[in-house]
């Protein structure tokens, strides 16, 4: 019997076998690869960024883990665009061309680590997986490190503003591996919304740098939220101004220096009426807050890198005090302080009104300057290196904290990229000159009133203690070197034999102590 196979029976044995490798890859290998970019994850923001690219003329490759959501997605809002749908992981990548460019939109935490896990087999080096969630930084530094030794190209990036702003143009901050950005680039300033013509995107830093300055961005807008709700409660507690009354005035101040994206949605709110009575729908609203934890998150790396950024954490135990309702409803009916009068107490509104503008406008400024002083130490702690002209303009537009405020310190940091404080530049300076009167009456009559006002307080306080050469500090330091030997160091000038200047001191301050002194530390 003949060993030879026939040539029929060879091409045979061929065809079977790669049929069978057809099979193996889900029929993959007849793919053509046409795709730009691919996205995972199908909820709101998800679509609205996919028709946001295909729109600009990308061609995106969509795929959902529940698949249903990719057909009705095709059917529906994607019919007749540059999107294609994949079903399956090994499907999405094969129709993207190379390198390989893939967002995962889906919930921070273990989904983004199950999902880059379930890439991974099917990525080659120099392929880039981009994690748009709101994930914490901590989380983008380890999935930087883990991929670049793998070869991939992780990027963290910071989306924001909203629904309407993935669709129409967000608030990008990318940051990660520098190798990913020639190949990103295009996209993401095409597909961000766009200030006097620039796109409102530029790259961040290494690692998580894009993760910390979103974080960031977030901490800010906690601020700012809380410092409107203030303005309101004063307006409408001591001012007795009615709900469309405290809206004509928030019309106002979205004319002038607060125009700003905040400002302008809580005229509409204020506005707003129940449809089935007629009355302001805002005073139906529980007064407890939620929040997802990026405020929080904000004031703990504050608090770890040393940065006195008061204003963002004061904002964050806001929300916590709000939680405690049925405390502060049983509070109301024990504790005495000071009320407002049945009849506003006010006698000139217009001035009221001004003041607290200002007030409103200092605060501001102060909750920015802190957001760059953390941003700033923590380029020095993680050793980025961050573009604070580009970090302003990419907040300018899209973003939840846009504002035309925010062009003045993208103008600052341009003319001086290592300006140590925004309160050192002339705008700045001028500003926070000229409201210090309207910001301190504010302030004082929250104060004669009994109306709570956190924020707005704290800086004032941040302000006046950081121009302060001198604080109590002094003090401070005395008491912990007499309860635990914690040291001193003399202040110069007053140096002298006992007091040496640059030494660490310990002072045995009632003669019964000892002369052993603990060991010097920051924490």
């Amino acid at each position: 019997m003949s060993n030879t196979i026939s040539s029929t029976s060879r091409l045979a044995l061929v065809n079977n076998h790669l049929s069978s490798v057809n099979n193996n890859n889900n029929g993959t290998n007849n793919i053509i690869a046409s795709g730009d970019i691919g996205l995972i994850g199908l909820a709101v923001m998800g679509q609205n960024l996919i028709l946001n690219a295909a729109d600009h003329g990308f061609t995106v490759v969509a795929y959902n883990r529940t698949v249903s959501k990719v057909d009705e997605f095709l059917a529906n809002e994607a019919k007749g665009k540059s999107i294609i749908g994949a079903k399956s992981i090994e499907e999405l990548v094969a129709n993207l061309k190379r390198p390989r460019r893939i967002i995962l939109l889906v919930k921070a935490g273990k989904p983004v680590d199950a999902f880059i896990e379930q890439l991974l087999p099917h990525l080659e080096k120099g392929d880039i997986i981009i994690d748009g969630g709101n994930s914490h930084f901590p989380d983008s530094n380890r999935r930087f490190a883990d991929l670049k030794d793998k070869g991939i190209l992780f990027v963290g990036s910071g989306v924001s503003g909203g629904e309407e702003g993935a669709r129409y143009g967000p608030s990008l901050m990318p940051g990660g591996h520098p190798d990913a950005w020639p190949h990103i680039k295009e996209i993401f300033q095409s597909i961000a919304a766009k200030s006097d013509g620039e796109p409102c995107c530029d790259w961040v830093g290494d690692a998580g740098a894009g993760h910390y300055v979103k974080m960031v961005h977030n901490g800010i807008e906690y601020g700012d939220m809380q410092l409107i709700c203030e303005a309101y409660d004063l307006l409408k507690r001591v001012g007795k101004f009615s709900n469309k009354e405290i809206g004509d005035v928030f019309a106002k101040w979205n004319k002038g220096v607060l125009d700003s994206f905040l400002i302008e949605i809580t005229r509409d709110i204020l506005y707003y009426n129940d449809p089935t009575d007629g009355k302001p729908l805002l005073e139906k609203i529980l007064d407890s807050a939620g929040q997802k934890g990026t405020g929080k998150w904000t004031a703990i790396n504050a608090l770890d890198l040393g940065m006195p950024v008061t204003l963002i954490g004061e904002a964050v135990f806001s929300r916590c005090l709000s939680a405690l309702k049925s405390e502060r409803v049983r509070a109301s009916t024990i504790l005495e302080g000071p009320s407002v009068p049945e009849e506003s107490p006010i006698t000139d509104k217009t001035k009221f009104v001004d003041d607290l503008e200002q007030a409103l406008y200092a605060s501001k400024i102060i909750s920015y300057a802190q957001g760059f002083m953390l941003i700033n130490e923590a380029a020095k702690e993680y050793g980025w290196k961050l573009n604070n002209p580009a970090i302003a303009l990419m907040w300018r537009g899209g973003c939840i904290i846009r504002s035309v405020f925010l062009g003045e310190i993208t103008a600052a940091y341009r003319e001086n990229p290592n300006l140590e404080n925004l309160l050192f530049h002339p705008f700045f300076h001028k500003a926070i000159t000229k409201a210090q009167s309207g910001w301190r009456a504010s302030i004082g009559k929250a104060v004669e009133f009994g109306v709570p006002v956190p924020a707005f307080s704290t800086a004032l306080s941040f302000y006046d203690g950081y121009r302060s050469a001198k604080l109590p500090a002094n003090l401070l330091q005395a008491q912990r070197d007499y309860f635990g030997a914690h040291t001193f160091k003399v202040l110069p000038g007053e140096e002298n034999e006992l007091l040496k200047k640059d030494d660490w001191i310990h002072i045995n301050w009632t003669g019964k102590g000892g002369n052993v002194s603990a060991s010097t530390y920051d924490a």
